[in-house]
């Protein structure tokens, strides 16, 4: 790649909220890469769950960016800093974890990010490295790097502050903690979300100016919609597409996006270049494309980069079948009935309807099918013998069996 080519790729899908610094974070960046070094690259994860969706791997496909452009790339694991518990996010303070669950959780949480990270170029660190060999004088040298108006200022702080809702001191520490983590590696470039553009790009910059070191250069990735298109990714949202799933149900998520959502997860989660993205685009808007064609080649897309082309192949025609040819797909989950439960009931409590409200819903949209046949009483109760196939909406089947 040239290095217009490198930059372009490498700021690909980053979101600043002003141009001025997004532009100067690009200039650093080609300054950086002119200089024809591998630069020291990390980007900390903070291990407080085991779940992980797509919306985790934004910045794990940035540092595999970095990897397959040959750049030092560290995959932080946030010891000491998952203990503390980071609010960017947070409207309310997040609950600290143990040093057994923080362990606990980084025991997977690695192991999934070797799905798109090259396990064999990826160094693995943990903060508490140095972190833990801080003293309480060290903190209250790096704390006089700041001021508490510029934490009282963020985003999250001043909606709490507007609210009365307490801001824990601890919660200060997180930024100066995770400051420190550039230092200790001596970082170039650091990667993460909108959500730690605080905590990167003035954090981490100030204190290695302050202890003699380069600024490192922020690449800040934009979040992730769920499913739904517009929510952020999230498991509370149930909007998630999870890494352990099978290719089948990653593809039919992925399908299930509204397509004004395809170009964002092409440039967040993909392996394509600006140029291909540009393509895509440019078909979709002159009409050249059927958008429902390129949404099936994202889905083949993001299916291979975490199982293989000839699986993403498979779920695609698995896909085929069921939502085009209408067959039911071979693998589908089993659930045990007992009794003649009213349908409604039965979809709200199995969880193939959030509510019994959105499953009358369901029924008076004609949505919900048992045996094949279409369910408009609101009222009807689930009899049958042997087993029956359930399917809800277009997407959702199960396979019912009595207990």
């Amino acid at each position: 790649m040239t290095l217009d080519e490198q930059v372009a790729l490498l700021m690909q899908g980053t979101e600043y909220g002003d141009d001025i610094l997004k532009a100067n974070m690009a200039r650093e960046l080609r300054e950086r890469l002119a200089e024809g070094r591998p630069l020291r690259v990390y980007c900390g994860y903070d291990p407080t769950s085991t779940d992980l969706h797509l919306g985790h791997t934004i910045s794990m496909r940035k540092l595999r960016q970095f990897q397959d452009l040959g750049h030092d790339v560290t995959f932080l694991i946030g010891s000491y800093t998952a203990l503390v518990g980071d609010p960017s996010d947070k409207n309310k303070a997040r609950p600290i974890l143990t040093e057994a669950q923080v362990a606990e959780n980084a025991l997977t949480y690695a192991e999934q990010a070797f799905r798109v990270l090259d396990r064999n170029k990826t160094r693995v660190r943990y903060n508490g490295e140095w972190l833990s060999k801080l003293t309480l004088l060290d903190l209250i040298r790096l704390g006089q790097n700041f001021t508490v108006q510029q934490f009282l200022v963020r985003e999250n702080f001043a909606k709490r502050l507007d609210k009365g809702e307490p801001i824990f001191l601890h919660e200060t520490f997180y930024a100066l903690m995770q400051g420190y983590d550039a230092v200790a590696q001596q970082t170039d470039v650091q990667v993460g979300g909108t959500d730690q553009l605080f905590n990167i790009v003035v954090a981490g910059r100030k204190l290695q100016e302050a202890l003699g070191q380069r600024p490192l250069v922020g690449i800040i990735t934009g979040i992730l919609p769920g499913t739904d298109g517009s929510q952020r990714m999230s498991k509370s949202q149930g909007n998630v597409i999870p890494i352990n799933t099978t290719p089948e149900d990653m593809y039919g998520k992925v399908m299930s996006l509204p397509d004004f959502a395809m170009l964002q997860y092409m440039r967040l989660v993909t392996r394509w270049t600006p140029a291909q993205i540009g393509a895509y685009a440019q078909h979709l808007e002159t009409g050249k494309a059927n958008p429902r064609d390129v949404k099936m080649a994202l889905a083949r897309e993001i299916v291979a980069i975490y199982y293989s082309e000839d699986q993403a192949a498979s779920a695609e025609e698995s896909f085929r079948a069921v939502f085009q040819k209408g067959a039911l797909p071979e693998e589908m989950e089993e659930v045990l009935v007992s009794g003649t439960p009213a349908i409604v009931e039965f979809l709200a409590e199995k969880g193939l309807a959030k509510s019994k409200s959105e499953a009358r819903r369901l029924i008076e949209q004609k949505g919900v099918r048992v045996g094949g046949q279409t369910i408009e009483d609101i009222n009807a109760r689930l009899e049958f013998s042997g087993e029956v196939v359930i399917q809800v909406g277009k997407r959702k089947f199960v396979r019912a069996r009595h207990s």
